[in-house]
């Protein structure tokens, strides 16, 4: 039994698990948002936070405890810089882990870890989410017309999606008539 034996092993050695955590935080510092499996993500959470901590701090020793995870001067430069003012007025909770579609190679769970709060990153994106399909529209008399070439199968397909307003103008460009013509004419 594994009581009070903390954090995953992630089917690496020490050495090896240290080093892709390290460079999964410089790469979640850097972008902002990373892709990565649900495990992987859970355990990479504490090494960000504490870097964060550490950016929040700011003197010369969180600098150098934080360089010995982030090898990249500019992912530390933006760390202390950037990302940590930004959460000045925040005690934790600087990532936000959101659960994905099973990777379709080997079934993996899948999640976007993102840091908070970020300007143009507050939104959650998953890629599971459902398409609403919204209720048929009945469509004009003309829109059921035969267009005067064939169309491939593509253009078929984006008539049967266009809204109504744009159906006249998507009739009105296969149909070779000017936009005043198709006025006129109705």
């Amino acid at each position: 039994m594994r009581h009070l034996v903390s954090g995953r092993k992630l089917n690496r050695t020490a050495s090896h698990r240290r080093a892709m955590l390290s460079n999964l935080a410089v790469s979640i510092l850097d972008k902002e948002r990373v892709t990565t499996t649900v495990a992987k993500a859970k355990e990479v959470r504490g090494v960000v936070e504490r870097l964060i901590t550490y950016g929040k701090k700011g003197d010369l020793h969180a600098i150098r405890l934080a360089a010995r995870r982030v090898n990249d001067k500019r992912v530390l430069k933006k760390l202390f810089e950037d990302i940590a003012p930004g959460y000045k007025e925040r005690n934790g909770g600087y990532t936000r882990i959101l659960k994905t579609e099973d990777r379709k190679g080997d079934c993996a769970p899948m999640s976007i870890i993102e840091l908070v709060g970020r300007s143009g990153h507050n939104d959650a994106v998953r890629k599971r989410s459902a398409k609403k399909k919204s209720p048929a529209k009945p469509k004009p008399a003309a829109a059921h017309a035969a267009p005067a070439k064939s169309a491939p199968a593509e253009v078929a397909d984006e008539q049967a999606t266009v809204a109504p307003e744009e159906e006249t103008a998507v009739l009105t460009a296969e149909s070779g008539q000017s936009e005043e013509e198709t006025k006129v004419k109705e």
